[in-house]
């Protein structure tokens, strides 16, 4: 009701203002010209003031020699000539006068009598007009409040397809039945298949997801409607819910068809972790989600596809079997399906023929798809900022190292002294890793500051690894102390580059006590509860579930690993410091040492392997 007693207020101002101006308007236009009466008009004609006169009805227009203009008005039923004579105007003073005799118009009559009452009138009836409007869509949005804004794919805009999804081999043959099924649901019902009700797709961040249900919308030739799960969710309790049936009436009228939610964690988190209980606003939306995907109503042929990347906090009951039947879990890519999404990716723009894709995934371990997509447009920017015509190879590889660790500061002041120390933390990281069989290859050395490193050393696996191994982590630790190592060995002196390559050692040694088993003195056992926060969920922080004797050896076994691994950096260091010496001059002259250079380089020194034991 306020809406409405506001918009009333507007529209008599409205209407007040109208008819001040209409007013105002009506005073300038009776603003006429002078009015004389009868006998003061036969004087000026006797006089010889009168140049013409025009009769209009009984409106007289006169103009007078000075070029002014004025009005009278003549008798009813009486002729002007015959007037003008009984006022005593000689007929040669009339001879003198121009007279013209104008008709009335019949329009410009009425228009004088009814434009004052009708103006009004036609302002008040727009003005009630414009606030019933306003009030009937405000009852309209009311009423549509618990509408669902779902969109419906359209297959001729942007069609993807299955070929247009590199690697996820057993993730499509999942969804290709799903589409067959709902192309040809015969051929399944006819040995008693029943049509899945959901398909869940879990995955990391960037794994391809959602472009994989836009293929499933390209192949499946359905009505295909897709939300993002945030959509149901509404400040007001019941709404949510409302807008569930709304998008599964929709889905249920078009049958077969398919429906899409994006971000299902968003409505699907496990109950009961809040403290809003069943009242709760996100936990009536999942309730509806459960009861329209399998309750009372089994016949329909309406098929749920949702996406998440925390499977870890949905409710089991969303979950169980006939609801999300099928689990499809996207992983990350490995290098052939990398070099494979890089083909997708690259269509469309002119490479050089310098350009090796396999090179190129083999440098991106853990890139997913989306990372990849980023690496492609980034090596295309560069290439345009360099006023070149083709991509290289060259933009493809500084993108990788941009993607990682930020643009190059090449613009970044440095004094010499920090520039040698710099040279040496990383020749240090690189010589570790290159003297010990289980760390990885070093595939770049550089001096050159990106994002907050003041500069990086890239070490590359030969090939992709599921599984670590202790004496992996141990040599990864030991890669860690080189910077640590060398600093020490050339300067006598720590600087706090190396308080990052120290945090990351730290979890290490950590993870390999507490969750790995892998100490052995405390054996194969875990240490720390995961903690459910009653707000958030899941996994915010970690409760100790052992006494504070365990946690002084379990300190005492991470300094260990930490202690041994800084011991195996120092023993590398210290054997080859020539090639350490000979690596930062060379990173010093050139900033960046690629991987045959670096090989080169200490190829020809006596170069010492060490073990781990130190």
């Amino acid at each position: 009701m306020k809406p409405l007693w506001k918009n009333i207020i507007l529209a008599v101002l409205a209407l007040f203002v109208a008819s001040l101006l209409f007013a105002s308007i009506a005073g300038t236009e009776t603003k006429q010209p002078a009015v004389l009466s009868l006998s003061d008009v036969a004087k000026k004609i006797s006089a010889g003031e009168v140049t013409s006169l025009v009769v209009n009805g009984n409106e007289l227009q006169i103009v007078l020699k000075d070029n002014s203009t004025a009005t009278s008005r003549k008798e009813n039923e009486t002729g002007f000539s015959e007037t003008l004579k009984n006022y005593g105007v000689k007929p040669e003073d009339l001879q003198k006068v121009e007279f013209k005799i104008q008709d009335e118009s019949g329009t410009k009559y009425w228009m004088n009598m009814l434009l004052p009452i009708l103006i009004p009138v036609i302002v008040m009836i727009a003005m009630f007009w414009w606030i019933f409007r306003q009030a009937k869509s405000g009852a309209g949005q009311a009423f549509s409040f618990g509408k669902v804004n779902v969109r419906l794919f359209a297959p001729s805009k942007d069609r993807a397809t299955f070929k247009d999804v590199a690697g996820l081999k057993e993730a499509k043959e999942e969804l290709l039945e799903v589409v067959e099924f709902l192309k040809n649901s015969k051929k399944f019902t006819a040995i008693g298949a029943k049509i899945p009700r959901g398909v869940l797709l879990m995955g990391s961040p960037g794994t391809g997801k959602t472009m994989l249900a836009r293929a499933v919308a390209g192949e499946a030739g359905v009505p295909f409607f897709h939300i993002s799960a945030s959509e149901f969710v509404e400040m007001f309790v019941g709404v949510g819910a409302s807008r569930v049936r709304d998008l599964f009436q929709i889905a249920k009228r078009t049958a077969p068809s398919i429906i899409f939610i994006d971000e299902i964690d968003a409505v699907g988190r496990e109950r009961g972790t809040g403290m809003g209980g069943g009242h709760d606003e996100r936990e009536q939306t999942l309730n509806q989600i459960l009861v329209e995907m399998d309750g009372f109503e089994r016949d329909t042929s309406v098929i749920v596809i949702a996406a998440t990347n925390r499977p870890d906090v949905l409710d089991p009951a969303l979950l169980r079997p006939g609801r999300f039947d099928r689990r499809v879990i996207l992983d990350m890519p490995d290098v052939k399906d990398r070099e494979d999404i890089l083909k997708i990716h690259v269509k469309g723009k002119p490479l050089a023929n310098d350009v090796d894709l396999k090179m190129v995934a083999t440098r991106t371990p853990g890139f997913a798809g989306a990372d990849l997509s980023n690496l492609v447009n980034e090596a295309a920017i560069l290439a345009a900022r360099n006023n070149r015509k083709t991509v290289a190879q060259e933009d493809f590889l500084n993108s990788v190292e941009k993607v990682l660790l930020g643009p190059a500061r090449r613009s970044r002041v440095i004094t010499p002294k920090e520039k040698e120390i710099t040279a040496y933390h990383e020749a240090g990281h690189a010589l570790v890793s290159a003297a010990l069989k289980d760390a990885d290859p070093v595939h770049k050395v550089s001096i050159v500051s990106r994002g907050m490193a003041g500069g990086y050393t890239l070490k590359l696996p030969l090939e992709e690894r599921r599984l670590h191994t202790k004496a992996q982590f141990l040599a990864d630790l030991a890669v860690s102390f080189g910077g640590y190592a060398s600093e020490q060995a050339v300067f006598k002196d720590v600087t706090t580059g190396s308080s990052s390559d120290i945090r990351n050692a730290t979890d290490v040694a950590t993870r390999l006590v507490t969750m790995y088993g892998m100490s052995e003195k405390l054996g194969p056992r875990s240490y720390g509860r995961a903690q459910e926060a009653v707000f958030l969920g899941r996994d915010f922080g970690n409760e100790r579930d052992f006494s504070e004797s365990l946690g002084a050896k379990i300190d005492e076994e991470v300094n260990a690993y930490i202690q041994k691994a800084l011991g195996v950096a120092k023993t590398v260091i210290t054997k080859n410091r020539k090639a350490l010496d000979a690596i930062a001059e060379a990173l010093v002259v050139r900033e960046t040492l690629e991987q045959e250079e670096f090989y080169a380089i200490i190829k020809k020194f006596g170069f010492e392997m060490a073990t781990l034991e130190g």
